[in-house]
């Protein structure tokens, strides 16, 4: 009986270490097998939701999500591209959409990077015209830029692009901000302020057409008011960033004649701390649906390839500039 009782206590001795050996192997194993892959958080800076970079971004997130594996990626609104350096320098974005020319300024430490200038940015690519659109209420009777003179105008948010872009377009007019009453209201300001009579003209950089503009022109008559070329051409000769171009015909109600402008071109930002992989492997998922950007905003079917580098204000990032140089 003794012998019977010292066999089954060897027996469970040996079945608890067995287990716990099991046990601890099991563990390490299953821990290796369970170890969630770590997503890669890619934080997209848009612009404000009545704009075009909004919509763009929120499609980019999805085709990244979808595409792009390990990587968690969301659009968000912001105030635009100074606001969008600013973030991606922080860090807490890592992808941005920019007006070349504010990227410009940041890479070269001028206009409102003066003595700020930022390290590291580089492009992805560049996307689509982003057109400085000059709208007055008909009810203004301004008929073109030197009819500003004396009246209340919206030049952007102070410290913008569009300020910097409504400044540097009157300087090819002659005309100072002491011949106007700037306002300094961000692009729904604007908006708003235009539908109530409160100001009479209004710069809005974005592509055309832009839902605000639409949002104003269903309910008041308004002007579109051209850059002449011989303008348009100083301008270019201070400011290489700067494109012509026309708005067609029709892009907006009652618009019986397409309409002179200029433009800088909308860009996608990042930093050099994006390592060449992910660069490339986000320009590749977004190039690789656009038919999903298309869908998004009308100024998406502009977005291709084959223009993905033109009016590139600062250096492309090797893992873009690897896709883009791929058959």
């Amino acid at each position: 009986m003794l012998k019977i009782r010292k066999l089954l206590v060897v027996l469970a001795i040996v079945s608890m270490v067995a287990a716990l050996a099991a046990g601890c192997g099991g563990k390490k194993e299953g821990d290796q097998k369970a170890a969630p892959e770590s997503k890669k958080f890619v934080n997209i800076a848009t612009g404000g939701t009545a704009g075009v970079y909004y919509p763009l971004g929120g499609a980019m997130a999805e085709i990244l999500n979808k595409n792009v594996t390990g990587v968690n990626a969301t659009a968000q609104t912001t105030g635009a591209s100074v606001a969008n350096v600013s973030a991606l320098k922080d860090g807490s974005v890592q992808v941005a959409f920019v007006q070349n020319d504010i990227a410009f300024y940041a890479a070269n430490g001028t206009e409102m990077y003066k003595d700020k200038k930022v390290e590291g940015i580089k492009g992805l690519s560049t996307l689509y015209p982003e057109t400085i659109q000059i709208v007055a209420l008909e009810k203004s009777n301004i008929k073109d830029i030197a009819g500003l003179k004396g009246k209340r105008v919206a030049v952007g948010a102070a410290g913008s692009g569009t300020e910097a872009n409504a400044r540097q377009i009157l300087e090819a007019f002659g005309i100072t901000y002491n011949d106007i009453k700037p306002q300094y209201l961000s692009f729904a300001e604007a908006a708003n302020n235009l539908k109530d009579g409160n100001i009479d003209a209004a710069f809005v950089t974005a592509g055309h057409p832009t839902a605000a503009i639409q949002d104003i022109a269903a309910q008041h008559k308004i002007s579109l008011l051209p850059v002449a070329a011989d303008s348009a051409d100083k301008l270019i000769k201070q400011y290489p960033f700067y494109t012509k171009l026309s708005i067609p015909a029709g892009t907006y109600p009652n618009q019986d004649s397409e309409v002179a402008a200029v433009a800088v071109m909308a860009m996608l930002a990042v930093t050099d701390k994006m390592d060449d992989q992910m660069a490339y492997d986000i320009t590749k998922a977004i190039y690789g649906n656009l038919d999903r950007i298309a869908a998004a905003h009308a100024v998406g079917k502009s977005i291709k390839k084959e223009s993905a580098k033109n009016g590139m204000s600062i250096p492309l990032h090797p893992g873009a500039e690897k896709y883009f140089n791929e058959k």
